[in-house]
């Protein structure tokens, strides 16, 4: 991600291993940006964390179906104000519902609900689907998680995409053929996530990275 030097370690991270996360380089990006990061398959261990970070790669029904044992664990930590910070999948995952489970004849997938909204698919002849490559992020609501980043751009890779019930959840938007929520945030701003991989976006990503673990060490 970065040719600078790992900050000092100032907060307890634990990355959710529900078997569809990209674990190694999220771990990496953690580490570098000053998290002791616990990659961890058992619930029991999110009350005790600084942060809890919720990765995702894959379908939207597949996600929910194998982060079922943690639905409860992470919905107290919501509760508790634990900062929780979904990535991609993870972000989608912390919505009310997805096109993307109807698609593929999984009828109606419950999300976390977290975050009011649901997930829709891009939808233009003009665009080619999944949207994947680099792309500008316009900061829309202030949010520890976005200092230093409005304009910045970061790797996308998705076929789907946030639609939150209260534009007051949309942090960051990116410009696909049409504005589309990059960056979500519930009421409180301690639950989020982002479209984007940062831990694939280069100095932008680290820097989102450092943001949260500095929220986490602030909790």
């Amino acid at each position: 991600m970065s040719t600078q030097s790992p900050r000092e370690t100032t907060a307890d991270v634990v990355v959710v291993d529900y078997g569809l996360g990209n674990l190694r380089s999220v771990t990496r990006g953690l580490e570098r940006a000053g998290a002791r990061v616990e990659v961890s398959d058992d619930p029991d261990d999110l009350p005790d964390a600084d942060g809890v970070v919720l990765p995702g790669v894959g379908a939207f029904g597949d996600g929910m179906e194998n982060a079922g044992p943690f639905r409860d664990a992470l919905r107290e930590v919501a509760e508790s104000d634990t900062p929780l910070f979904g990535i991609c999948l993870g972000m989608q995952m912390l919505l009310d519902t997805s096109e993307e489970a109807e698609r593929e004849g999984q009828g109606d997938v419950e999300g976390l609900g977290l975050i009011p909204g649901t997930n829709v698919r891009f939808e233009s002849d003009d665009l080619k689907v999944p949207h994947m490559g680099w792309n500008e992020l316009d900061v829309t609501r202030e949010h520890p998680l976005v200092e230093g980043v409005d304009g910045e751009y970061a790797y996308f890779v998705h076929s789907y995409y946030a639609e939150p019930e209260d534009d007051n959840h949309v942090v960051a938007t990116t410009d696909y053929g049409a504005e589309f929520a990059s960056i979500v945030a519930n009421d409180d701003g301690t639950v989020f996530g982002t479209q984007f991989h940062p831990e694939k976006s280069g100095e932008t990503g680290l820097q989102i990275l450092r943001n949260y673990v500095d929220l986490c060490a602030e909790e």
